[in-house]
């Protein structure tokens, strides 16, 4: 199977600028929002048409509460051939008529709008490496597998199980989702991430006639977050975070129950464990209340040994193309990279560089969609 120079392989993605550019703006046009099932349909199909252009064969996953999640692999295939998984998702965190008020616009090389960067520009680039490597007559001999989900920006709670069990036997896998920051840097670490609601339970009486039977929960709950802020270790990169607070029924009434949220951020699953211990072991200050926790942490993704041989061979494949490649180091959020990392080599960021995600003025540079593809392109065609 040909593998195309690097340099024609990039001037050809180049002279196709002009159709990602369009193709781009039809799927950011495509509002999808992940809280609304309805409005995956359009990505959905915008997705499988250009899929099938490269003889691929799409299937529907359901996804329940959410959209269908889409599969794809090649139409000929050799059957137990070993197989890589690119990962994606078409679900935004905006709802559906912001672009009203945050209208696409395309600024030189920078294009405007939600969704733009997070993740549909890496849609876009997975698609024309898929193009480029179908122009030039190149086929993996380890096939792509396509995975693009409805429900990564609410934790991929129904696709999660579908990406392990794709990744438990993939050779590696690539997420699409932006490049970090400016300058586009790779990832092979991301923090885990999870939420955890604690609930406290006092007894209610009259805050005038009756204050001393009461047991106040708002009182408890107070103790418990100084507790949970003080286990923030920056230096570990261990976060904590009480971000929302709610409890009491009236002012004229001790509150029986409080609660409050909280999200936390881990770079190990050492760390995860160690946290989770102590968030379950809170215990009250003040007689007579009850505390009750519920959640839990999200796997990290670590910088394990073959995820960095897998950036290795980016960084080589990237000076192919006159690209100058970095490792971003540990980034706070977390993606379906989390899980598939549990199981195989993962590269993550392979989509353009941009920034301001969930943002406002969210953005995305298009020649650097131009040049992830041709990066994914040269790194399915790696043995």
């Amino acid at each position: 199977m040909p593998r195309p120079d690097a340099t024609l392989l990039l001037e050809w993605l180049h002279s196709q600028e002009p159709a990602l550019v369009r193709l781009l703006e039809r799927l950011v046009r495509a509002e999808s929002p992940s809280t609304d099932r309805r409005t995956q349909a359009v990505p959905f199909g915008i997705l499988a048409r250009e899929l099938r252009r490269v003889d691929f064969v799409v299937r529907h996953v359901p996804g329940g509460e959410v959209g269908d999640h889409l599969y794809a692999r090649p139409r000929e295939r050799r059957r137990g051939a070993p197989y890589q998984l690119l990962v994606g998702h078409m679900d935004t965190v905006w709802p559906r008529g912001t672009l009203q008020w945050m209208p696409l616009r395309l600024e030189g090389d920078v294009l405007y709008g939600p969704g733009t960067y997070d993740m549909k520009g890496g849609l876009v680039a997975l698609l024309f490496a898929l193009r480029a490597l179908h122009a030039f007559g190149s086929s993996p001999t380890v096939t792509p597998v396509v995975v693009v989900n409805t429900d990564e920006e609410i934790g991929s709670t129904s696709s999660e199980r579908l990406i392990a069990l794709l990744a438990r036997g993939a050779v590696r896998a690539f997420v699409l989702e932006g490049g970090e920051g400016g300058e586009g840097r790779l990832k092979i670490a991301r923090k885990g991430s999870g939420r955890f609601v604690v609930t406290v339970r006092g007894r209610a009486s009259h805050a005038g006639s009756s204050f001393d039977h009461g047991v106040s929960a708002i009182l408890e709950l107070s103790h418990l977050v100084q507790q949970l802020f003080a286990l923030n270790d920056p230096r570990r990169g261990v976060t904590v975070n009480v971000g929302t607070v709610d409890g009491g029924l009236r002012p004229n009434v001790v509150a029986p129950e409080a609660t409050a949220t909280v999200d936390v951020r881990v770079p190990t699953r050492a760390a995860a464990r160690g946290l989770d211990r102590s968030i379950r072991s809170l215990h009250p200050v003040v007689a007579g209340s009850a505390v009750h926790v519920e959640g839990e942490i999200g796997p990290p993704m670590e910088p394990t040994p073959r995820n960095r041989r897998l950036l290795s061979t980016a960084l080589r494949v990237g000076r192919e193309l006159g690209l100058e490649l970095e490792d971003a180091g540990l980034v706070g959020g977390a993606s379906d990279a989390n899980t598939t990392s549990l199981y195989t080599a993962t590269l993550d960021g392979l989509g353009p560089a941009g920034g301001s995600d969930h943002a406002p003025d969210e953005h995305m540079s298009i020649e650097s969609t131009v040049e992830r593809a041709a990066l994914l392109a040269l790194l399915l065609l790696e043995a």
